[in-house]
């Protein structure tokens, strides 16, 4: 799987942490993919176990579905927001660091 389905997964995931009534017409909007990537996200972490997909049964339009985060999703999200904090935060020192080196070069002249 590439970084970029990996991130993709991520939004996903983070995009039903907010609201699992959300059908993936409004996810796809919201998260400005195509229907058929909302689709193939979807079952990708269906299948991963990361989320569980119902579907309403007393709902006369079999179409409306409910996603869930399972523990395992909720825990892949938190593991992967660390790991994008941590990078963050690394590249911060890393830029604060060469801010410091220049401003004491340009000091120096």
């Amino acid at each position: 799987m590439t970084k970029k389905n990996k991130t993709d997964l991520f939004e996903v995931m983070r995009a039903l942490g907010k609201s699992n009534e959300s059908s993936q017409r409004n996810l796809a909007k919201y998260l400005d993919f195509s229907l058929g990537k909302i689709n193939y996200c979807l079952k990708e972490l269906k299948k991963k176990g990361y989320i569980k997909i119902k579907n309403f049964k007393k709902s006369p339009n079999k179409l409306n579905y409910m996603y869930f985060l399972t523990p395992k999703g909720i825990s892949q999200k938190t593991k992967i927001t660390l790991s994008f904090m941590k990078k963050k935060m690394e590249e911060y020192d890393d830029l604060e660091k060469e801010y410091k080196k220049l401003t004491q070069k340009k000091t120096k002249n």
